[in-house]
């Protein structure tokens, strides 16, 4: 996993509400366990229509999508969170999330950002014209215009995206505490140490 310090740029002004994981991406994409590529299913629906935000060559590229209430609710699918790094997208801002849409996010490498509707509404503006800057370290969100909106955060989520620690990536940070287990247990245990072929 990458690590998420700063994001810098243009937004997608999305703005919808309740928008559900069958809406990030549609269930005939699932069938593959890949994650690249999924990007081209993100807002599949709403792509068919004309002049959506997705294909707006104004926001090509932008790592960020300022979403409704309850961004991510519906099924529990991880490719959700997939379709959207793939994308390009590391952070949503929106009023809230779905939990396990947020957490499928997070083990992603995707920064899920809870700001008051006031303040979303600010930078759904702000988006249509000009970049964004998202600070983890501050936990902030900040514009050229001053506009400056403070996030929380997990600790352990904003340790983990800062580091770009994953599940493996967390577990290979204490290699040498397991390293030293294994090798105690190897000398009191060694009935319980596979043998070496």
């Amino acid at each position: 996993m990458e690590k998420l310090t700063t994001v810098d740029g243009r937004a997608y002004p999305f703005g919808m509400k309740n928008v559900d994981t069958d809406i990030v991406i549609p269930a005939h994409w699932l069938k593959t366990i890949s994650r690249s590529g999924l990007g081209k299913g993100a807002f599949e629906v709403l792509r068919k229509e004309p002049g959506n935000v997705f294909d707006d060559p104004d926001y090509a590229g932008s790592p960020i999508l300022i979403a409704g209430d309850n961004f991510g609710c519906g099924s529990s699918r991880e490719h959700a969170a997939w379709a959207l790094g793939d994308l390009g997208i590391k952070v949503v801002i929106a009023p809230s999330f779905s939990d396990i849409f947020s957490g499928n996010a997070f083990k992603n490498g995707i920064l899920t950002v809870v700001l008051p509707q006031a303040a979303v509404d600010r930078l759904l503006e702000v988006a249509k014209t000009d970049p964004i800057h998202v600070d983890l370290e501050t936990q902030t969100v900040t514009t050229q215009f001053q506009d400056r909106f403070h996030f929380e955060i997990d600790p352990f989520r904003k340790h983990c995206l800062l580091g770009g620690l994953d599940e493996i990536g967390l577990t290979l940070d204490d290699v040498d505490a397991i390293d030293s287990y294994e090798a105690k247990i190897a000398v009191e245990r060694p009935w319980t140490v596979p043998a070496v072929a």
